[in-house]
Protein backbone atom coordinates (compact mmCIF):
# COMPACT_ATOMS: atom_id res chain seq x y z
CA UNK A 1 0.00 0.00 0.00
CA UNK A 2 1.32 3.42 -0.92
CA UNK A 3 2.39 5.66 1.89
CA UNK A 4 0.25 8.77 2.23
CA UNK A 5 1.53 11.79 4.09
CA UNK A 6 -0.21 14.99 4.97
CA UNK A 7 2.39 17.38 6.26
CA UNK A 8 0.46 20.26 7.78
CA UNK A 9 2.53 23.29 8.68
CA UNK A 10 1.10 26.32 10.40
CA UNK A 11 3.40 29.21 9.59
CA UNK A 12 1.45 32.42 9.94
CA UNK A 13 2.77 35.80 10.97
CA UNK A 14 0.69 38.83 11.75
CA UNK A 15 2.42 42.17 12.00
CA UNK A 16 0.41 44.99 13.52
CA UNK A 17 1.71 48.46 12.70
CA UNK A 18 -0.28 51.46 13.71
CA UNK A 19 -0.32 53.98 10.89
CA UNK A 20 1.16 57.38 11.99
CA UNK A 21 -13.83 41.62 -10.97
CA UNK A 22 -16.17 39.32 -9.12
CA UNK A 23 -18.23 40.64 -6.21
CA UNK A 24 -20.40 39.10 -3.52
CA UNK A 25 -22.25 41.00 -0.81
CA UNK A 26 -23.80 40.09 2.49
CA UNK A 27 -27.59 40.14 2.77
CA UNK A 28 -27.48 42.78 5.51
CA UNK A 29 -27.85 46.45 4.72
CA UNK A 30 -26.48 48.11 7.83
CA UNK A 31 -23.25 50.01 8.26
CA UNK A 32 -24.44 53.53 7.48
CA UNK A 33 -23.93 54.82 11.00
CA UNK A 34 -20.18 54.37 11.30
CA UNK A 35 -18.93 55.90 14.53
CA UNK A 36 -16.21 55.53 17.10
CA UNK A 37 -17.65 53.34 19.81
CA UNK A 38 -14.37 52.16 21.30
CA UNK A 39 -14.47 48.88 19.41
CA UNK A 40 -17.54 47.58 21.30
CA UNK A 41 -19.88 46.96 18.35
CA UNK A 42 -21.18 43.46 17.70
CA UNK A 43 -21.69 43.96 13.98
CA UNK A 44 -19.28 45.47 11.49
CA UNK A 45 -19.03 46.45 7.86
CA UNK A 46 -16.08 44.81 6.08
CA UNK A 47 -14.68 45.23 2.57
CA UNK A 48 -12.43 42.51 1.15
CA UNK A 49 -10.45 42.66 -2.08
CA UNK A 50 -8.29 39.73 -3.16
CA UNK A 51 -6.16 38.87 -6.17
CA UNK A 52 -8.35 36.16 -7.71
CA UNK A 53 -11.23 33.87 -6.81
CA UNK A 54 -10.12 31.55 -9.62
CA UNK A 55 -7.43 30.38 -7.21
CA UNK A 56 -8.85 27.22 -5.62
CA UNK A 57 -7.37 27.97 -2.22
CA UNK A 58 -8.69 31.52 -2.08
CA UNK A 59 -12.11 30.50 -3.33
CA UNK A 60 -12.34 27.94 -0.54
CA UNK A 61 -11.14 30.24 2.22
CA UNK A 62 -13.31 33.16 1.14
CA UNK A 63 -16.38 30.92 0.83
CA UNK A 64 -15.90 29.80 4.43
CA UNK A 65 -15.17 33.34 5.60
CA UNK A 66 -18.43 34.53 4.02
CA UNK A 67 -20.32 31.87 5.96
CA UNK A 68 -18.70 32.96 9.22
CA UNK A 69 -19.45 36.65 8.64
CA UNK A 70 -23.05 35.86 7.70
CA UNK A 71 -23.43 33.89 10.93
CA UNK A 72 -22.28 36.96 12.86
CA UNK A 73 -24.66 39.23 10.97
CA UNK A 74 -21.83 41.34 9.57
CA UNK A 75 -22.25 43.50 6.50
CA UNK A 76 -19.52 42.64 4.01
CA UNK A 77 -18.49 42.98 0.38
CA UNK A 78 -16.02 40.53 -1.19
CA UNK A 79 -14.40 41.51 -4.47
CA UNK A 80 -11.97 39.87 -6.88
CA UNK A 81 -9.61 42.34 -8.58
CA UNK A 82 -8.47 39.80 -11.21
CA UNK A 83 -4.87 40.54 -10.21
CA UNK A 84 -5.22 44.11 -11.50
CA UNK A 85 -3.86 46.86 -9.27
CA UNK A 86 -5.94 49.67 -10.81
CA UNK A 87 -9.11 47.64 -10.24
CA UNK A 88 -8.08 46.95 -6.67
CA UNK A 89 -7.43 50.63 -5.96
CA UNK A 90 -10.93 51.45 -7.24
CA UNK A 91 -12.42 48.75 -5.03
CA UNK A 92 -10.68 50.13 -1.94
CA UNK A 93 -11.85 53.65 -2.81
CA UNK A 94 -15.42 52.33 -2.95
CA UNK A 95 -14.97 50.62 0.41
CA UNK A 96 -13.87 53.94 1.89
CA UNK A 97 -16.86 55.76 0.41
CA UNK A 98 -19.27 53.11 1.69
CA UNK A 99 -18.05 53.59 5.26
CA UNK A 100 -16.44 50.24 6.04
CA UNK A 101 -15.14 49.57 9.54
CA UNK A 102 -12.36 47.38 8.17
CA UNK A 103 -10.81 46.72 4.78
CA UNK A 104 -8.84 43.56 4.08
CA UNK A 105 -6.56 43.69 1.04
CA UNK A 106 -4.74 40.78 -0.56
CA UNK A 107 -2.70 43.02 -2.83
CA UNK A 108 -2.03 42.52 -6.50
CA UNK A 109 0.72 45.13 -6.10
CA UNK A 110 1.45 46.03 -2.48
CA UNK A 111 3.32 49.24 -3.31
CA UNK A 112 0.56 50.26 -5.70
CA UNK A 113 -2.15 50.26 -3.01
CA UNK A 114 -0.17 51.98 -0.24
CA UNK A 115 -1.59 55.44 -1.02
CA UNK A 116 -5.23 54.38 -1.11
CA UNK A 117 -4.76 52.37 2.08
CA UNK A 118 -3.43 55.51 3.76
CA UNK A 119 -6.61 57.25 2.64
CA UNK A 120 -8.59 54.52 4.38
CA UNK A 121 -6.61 55.01 7.58
CA UNK A 122 -7.14 58.76 7.35
CA UNK A 123 -10.87 58.07 7.18
CA UNK A 124 -10.70 56.12 10.44
CA UNK A 125 -10.96 52.71 8.78
CA UNK A 126 -8.90 49.74 9.96
CA UNK A 127 -6.83 48.13 7.20
CA UNK A 128 -5.49 44.57 7.24
CA UNK A 129 -3.13 43.29 4.56
CA UNK A 130 -2.85 39.58 3.87
CA UNK A 131 0.49 38.31 2.53
CA UNK A 132 2.63 41.46 2.25
CA UNK A 133 4.43 43.60 4.87
CA UNK A 134 2.73 46.85 3.89
CA UNK A 135 3.32 50.20 5.62
CA UNK A 136 -0.07 51.95 5.51
CA UNK A 137 -2.09 49.34 7.38
CA UNK A 138 -3.36 48.64 10.86
CA UNK A 139 -2.10 45.06 10.69
CA UNK A 140 -0.35 42.76 8.24
CA UNK A 141 -1.01 39.02 8.30
CA UNK A 142 1.87 37.42 6.50
CA UNK A 143 3.64 34.15 5.90
CA UNK A 144 7.35 33.51 5.78
CA UNK A 145 6.98 32.28 2.22
CA UNK A 146 10.63 31.32 1.88
CA UNK A 147 10.35 29.07 4.94
CA UNK A 148 7.08 27.59 3.68
CA UNK A 149 8.67 26.93 0.29
CA UNK A 150 11.65 25.32 2.00
CA UNK A 151 9.30 22.95 3.83
CA UNK A 152 7.60 22.06 0.54
CA UNK A 153 11.02 21.37 -0.99
CA UNK A 154 12.05 19.31 2.03
CA UNK A 155 8.88 17.23 1.76
CA UNK A 156 9.45 16.70 -1.96
CA UNK A 157 13.07 15.73 -1.25
CA UNK A 158 11.90 12.96 1.07
CA UNK A 159 9.78 11.56 -1.77
CA UNK A 160 12.64 11.86 -4.24
CA UNK A 161 15.14 10.22 -1.88
CA UNK A 162 12.77 7.28 -1.47
CA UNK A 163 12.44 6.63 -5.20
CA UNK A 164 15.49 8.02 -6.99
CA UNK A 165 19.29 7.77 -6.95
CA UNK A 166 22.17 9.57 -8.63
CA UNK A 167 22.23 6.75 -11.20
CA UNK A 168 18.58 7.41 -12.02
CA UNK A 169 17.73 10.99 -10.96
CA UNK A 170 14.23 12.39 -10.79
CA UNK A 171 13.20 14.93 -13.39
CA UNK A 172 11.47 17.72 -11.48
CA UNK A 173 9.12 20.52 -12.53
CA UNK A 174 8.62 23.53 -10.24
CA UNK A 175 5.22 25.19 -10.63
CA UNK A 176 4.93 28.79 -9.44
CA UNK A 177 4.10 32.35 -10.33
CA UNK A 178 7.27 34.48 -10.32
CA UNK A 179 5.39 37.68 -11.19
CA UNK A 180 3.95 37.67 -7.65
CA UNK A 181 6.61 38.57 -5.06
CA UNK A 182 5.47 36.26 -2.27
CA UNK A 183 5.10 33.33 -4.66
CA UNK A 184 8.54 33.97 -6.11
CA UNK A 185 9.86 33.77 -2.55
CA UNK A 186 7.95 30.51 -2.05
CA UNK A 187 9.30 29.00 -5.30
CA UNK A 188 12.85 30.00 -4.37
CA UNK A 189 12.30 28.36 -0.99
CA UNK A 190 11.18 25.18 -2.75
CA UNK A 191 14.39 25.05 -4.77
CA UNK A 192 16.45 25.70 -1.64
CA UNK A 193 14.61 22.91 0.18
CA UNK A 194 15.31 20.48 -2.65
CA UNK A 195 18.97 21.42 -2.81
CA UNK A 196 19.46 21.15 0.94
CA UNK A 197 17.62 17.86 1.45
CA UNK A 198 17.90 15.71 -1.68
CA UNK A 199 20.62 13.08 -1.85
CA UNK A 200 23.53 14.19 -4.00
CA UNK A 201 22.79 14.03 -7.71
CA UNK A 202 19.40 12.33 -7.46
CA UNK A 203 17.30 15.06 -9.06
CA UNK A 204 17.39 17.75 -11.73
CA UNK A 205 14.92 20.56 -12.40
CA UNK A 206 13.97 20.25 -16.06
CA UNK A 207 11.18 22.85 -16.14
CA UNK A 208 9.73 25.83 -14.24
CA UNK A 209 6.23 26.91 -15.26
CA UNK A 210 3.39 29.15 -14.08
CA UNK A 211 0.44 27.42 -12.47
CA UNK A 212 -1.32 29.25 -9.67
CA UNK A 213 -4.73 28.29 -11.05
CA UNK A 214 -5.64 24.68 -11.84
CA UNK A 215 -6.44 25.11 -15.54
CA UNK A 216 -3.21 26.99 -16.17
CA UNK A 217 -1.20 24.40 -14.24
CA UNK A 218 -2.76 21.49 -16.13
CA UNK A 219 -2.06 23.08 -19.52
CA UNK A 220 1.53 23.92 -18.64
CA UNK A 221 2.24 20.52 -17.10
CA UNK A 222 0.88 18.82 -20.22
CA UNK A 223 3.35 20.90 -22.23
CA UNK A 224 6.18 19.91 -19.88
CA UNK A 225 5.27 16.22 -20.26
CA UNK A 226 5.46 16.54 -24.02
CA UNK A 227 8.95 18.05 -23.84
CA UNK A 228 10.08 15.88 -20.90
CA UNK A 229 8.06 12.63 -20.91
CA UNK A 230 10.11 11.26 -17.99
CA UNK A 231 9.37 14.24 -15.73
CA UNK A 232 7.95 12.59 -12.65
CA UNK A 233 7.97 14.98 -9.68
CA UNK A 234 5.93 18.19 -9.69
CA UNK A 235 6.46 20.64 -6.85
CA UNK A 236 4.28 23.74 -6.63
CA UNK A 237 3.38 26.87 -4.72
CA UNK A 238 -0.35 26.29 -4.26
CA UNK A 239 -3.52 24.25 -4.60
CA UNK A 240 -3.99 25.05 -8.28
CA UNK A 241 -0.55 23.61 -9.06
CA UNK A 242 -1.50 20.35 -7.35
CA UNK A 243 -4.98 20.02 -8.80
CA UNK A 244 -3.88 20.85 -12.35
CA UNK A 245 -0.75 18.71 -12.42
CA UNK A 246 -2.59 15.79 -10.81
CA UNK A 247 -5.20 15.94 -13.57
CA UNK A 248 -2.50 16.08 -16.26
CA UNK A 249 -0.83 13.00 -14.77
CA UNK A 250 -4.13 11.12 -14.44
CA UNK A 251 -4.69 11.69 -18.15
CA UNK A 252 -1.13 10.71 -19.06
CA UNK A 253 -1.24 7.40 -17.21
CA UNK A 254 -4.88 6.49 -17.86
CA UNK A 255 -6.61 7.31 -14.59
CA UNK A 256 -6.51 6.59 -10.88
CA UNK A 257 -4.68 3.48 -9.81
CA UNK A 258 -2.35 3.56 -12.82
CA UNK A 259 0.15 6.18 -11.73
CA UNK A 260 3.60 4.76 -10.85
CA UNK A 261 4.68 5.08 -7.24
CA UNK A 262 7.70 7.17 -8.22
CA UNK A 263 5.50 9.84 -9.83
CA UNK A 264 4.17 12.48 -7.49
CA UNK A 265 2.88 15.97 -6.82
CA UNK A 266 3.80 17.93 -3.69
CA UNK A 267 2.48 21.45 -3.04
CA UNK A 268 0.93 23.62 -0.35
CA UNK A 269 -2.60 24.74 0.65
CA UNK A 270 -5.21 22.34 2.01
CA UNK A 271 -8.41 22.32 -0.05
CA UNK A 272 -11.06 19.58 0.08
CA UNK A 273 -10.16 18.47 -3.46
CA UNK A 274 -6.51 18.09 -2.52
CA UNK A 275 -7.37 16.11 0.61
CA UNK A 276 -9.70 13.80 -1.31
CA UNK A 277 -6.95 13.04 -3.83
CA UNK A 278 -4.41 12.49 -1.06
CA UNK A 279 -6.64 10.17 0.95
CA UNK A 280 -7.64 8.19 -2.17
CA UNK A 281 -4.05 7.02 -2.42
CA UNK A 282 -4.30 6.07 -6.09
CA UNK A 283 -3.62 9.44 -7.71
CA UNK A 284 -0.43 11.50 -8.12
CA UNK A 285 -0.92 13.59 -4.96
CA UNK A 286 1.75 12.47 -2.47
CA UNK A 287 1.99 15.22 0.15
CA UNK A 288 0.48 18.56 1.10
CA UNK A 289 2.37 21.18 3.05
CA UNK A 290 -0.22 23.61 4.30
CA UNK A 291 -0.62 26.55 6.63
CA UNK A 292 -3.50 27.15 9.04
CA UNK A 293 -4.89 23.67 8.35
CA UNK A 294 -8.08 23.47 6.27
CA UNK A 295 -9.80 26.35 4.48
CA UNK A 296 -12.27 26.44 7.37
CA UNK A 297 -9.42 26.79 9.87
CA UNK A 298 -7.86 29.60 7.83
CA UNK A 299 -11.18 31.42 7.50
CA UNK A 300 -11.76 31.21 11.25
CA UNK A 301 -8.25 32.49 11.95
CA UNK A 302 -8.88 35.37 9.57
CA UNK A 303 -12.16 36.26 11.28
CA UNK A 304 -10.40 36.13 14.63
CA UNK A 305 -7.86 38.64 13.31
CA UNK A 306 -10.68 40.88 12.08
CA UNK A 307 -12.21 40.91 15.55
CA UNK A 308 -8.90 41.60 17.29
CA UNK A 309 -8.23 44.54 14.99
CA UNK A 310 -11.77 45.93 15.18
CA UNK A 311 -11.94 45.61 18.96
CA UNK A 312 -8.42 47.03 19.28
CA UNK A 313 -7.17 44.02 21.18
CA UNK A 314 -3.53 43.55 22.08
CA UNK A 315 -1.58 41.81 19.30
CA UNK A 316 1.16 39.67 20.75
CA UNK A 317 4.60 39.12 19.28
CA UNK A 318 5.79 35.54 19.29
CA UNK A 319 7.79 34.20 16.37
CA UNK A 320 8.71 30.56 16.50
CA UNK A 321 11.58 29.31 14.38
CA UNK A 322 13.14 25.87 14.21
CA UNK A 323 14.16 25.08 17.76
CA UNK A 324 13.77 28.55 19.22
CA UNK A 325 11.23 31.15 20.28
CA UNK A 326 11.72 34.87 19.87
CA UNK A 327 9.38 37.17 21.71
CA UNK A 328 8.98 40.92 21.99
CA UNK A 329 6.23 43.48 22.32
CA UNK A 330 2.89 43.84 20.62
CA UNK A 331 3.62 44.13 16.92
CA UNK A 332 4.24 40.60 15.68
CA UNK A 333 2.48 37.27 16.02
CA UNK A 334 3.58 33.96 14.56
CA UNK A 335 3.27 30.31 15.35
CA UNK A 336 4.31 27.14 13.65
CA UNK A 337 3.34 23.52 14.13
CA UNK A 338 3.58 20.23 12.28
CA UNK A 339 1.25 17.27 12.01
CA UNK A 340 1.23 14.13 9.91
CA UNK A 341 -1.47 11.97 8.41
CA UNK A 342 -0.77 8.38 7.38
Amino acid sequence: MKKKILSAILCVAMIATMAGGCTTKSPTSGGDDKKDDGGKKDSYKVGITIQSLKNDYWAGVMGKLEELMKDKGWDYTLQDCSDNSATQISQIENFITSGCDLIMVHPSDAEGVETVCQSALDAGIKVMCWDDPMTNTTANWILDNTALGNDIGKTAAAFINEHYTADKPAEVCVIGKPSTKVLLERANGIKEGLEENCDEGNYKIVAEVDGLEANEAQTNVETVLQAHPDCSVFVGVGAGAMIGSNEALLQKFGGAGKIPENVGVITTDVTPQQLESLKAGDEAVRAIVGFEGSSTDTAQACLDMFEKILKQQHLEHEQKKEGETIGSKNDFFSKRERASYT
